[in-house]
């Protein structure tokens, strides 16, 4: 019925917001801006009316949860970083019918799952400063699903985004891109010296980690990448813990997917941490390696105790 379009991984890095402003940092993020502008041109040719966005900075303890509010507007101040995003106003349309849609097929996949839309929870700055670039004229729907996952396996993230294939393919009159919203490794700089790597990463351990798993995508080993995630997450310091990406996986077919990713802005450095923008191929799947529901820890407990 449905279809999904495209798919991404893609950065959010606040300086996107900087790099629109008079000072000494104007400018200096658009290549980042211009791989948004360029997912967007791609979404738009493939006749996307949604995008559903896999958020790292919406932290949740338990469950998983879909916000598909009918409408968003607002001011927004990052809490983390308010010297980079501050009073940054966003609107564009929800999809209430689609989260609804979601939370019911993951459920149905074993993975529980909650749909807000009666809510004043507004979508976290993972989702807000892709929208700034991609969503300006509120061309697309919007649904944000939380994906800093504090007390979760990243197996039942692998399997909430099959779910979400599935609700699209299946059940979903429309067209639907998904984005990983989060970085690579994701080590941010000692306070005091974030000017100092503004542009950097944080070690050349993590940065020769991150180039070699970008080679891996791109030549799509994704057996080896999907065996070693749970330990790339933990010793790579991924964002969310890079439930994201086991979510974006998911739904590309876990281990089965065969496509080769397109970079459409190269691997950079940013605060310490390694971003890019990808996009990854949508190739037809029959999603029988998504990993079972709830199963053992040594497929990726996720905490902040294992990190530490």
């Amino acid at each position: 019925m449905g279809k999904l379009a495209l798919a991404a991984k893609i950065t959010h890095v606040p300086s996107m917001y900087l790099s629109e402003l008079d000072g000494p940092r104007k400018g200096t993020r658009q290549d980042a801006i211009d791989g948004h502008l360029e997912i967007d041109r791609r979404c738009r040719a493939a006749g996307v009316d949604t995008i559903v966005v896999f958020d790292t900075h919406w932290l949740v303890n338990a469950n998983y949860h879909i916000n598909c509010a009918p409408h968003f507007k607002g001011l927004y101040t990052s809490n983390e970083l308010p010297h980079f995003i501050s009073n940054m106003g966003f609107e564009f349309p929800g999809n209430p019918a689609l989260g609804q849609l979601l939370a019911k097929v993951c459920n149905a996949h074993g993975v529980e799952t909650l749909a807000h839309d009666a809510t004043t929870l507004n979508p976290e700055y993972g989702t807000l400063v892709p929208m700034r670039y991609m969503n300006t004229d509120q061309h697309y729907k919007v649904v944000s699903v939380s994906a800093l996952c504090q007390a979760h396996y990243l197996n039942d993230s692998a399997r909430l985004g099959w779910a979400i294939r599935r609700a699209i393919e299946d059940e979903y009159d429309g067209t639907v891109a998904v984005f990983a919203s989060g970085s690579l490794s994701h080590r941010f700089a000692q306070n005091g010296l974030a000017p100092e790597y503004a542009f950097r990463i944080w070690s050349p351990f993590l940065e020769q980690l991150d180039r070699h798993v970008v080679r891996m995508w791109e030549q799509a080993e994704w057996k080896d990448f999907c065996t070693m995630l749970p330990e790339y997450a933990a010793k790579g310091h991924g964002e969310g813990f890079m439930h994201d990406t086991a979510m974006l996986l998911g739904a590309l077919g876990w281990s089965e997917y065969d496509g080769g990713v397109e970079v459409v802005t190269p691997y950079f450095g940013a605060s310490g941490t390694g971003q890019i923008n990808a996009i990854f191929p949508v190739t037809p799947q029959s999603g029988a390696a998504i990993p079972p529901a709830q199963a053992s820890s040594a497929l990726g407990y996720t905490n902040i105790a294992q990190r530490l």
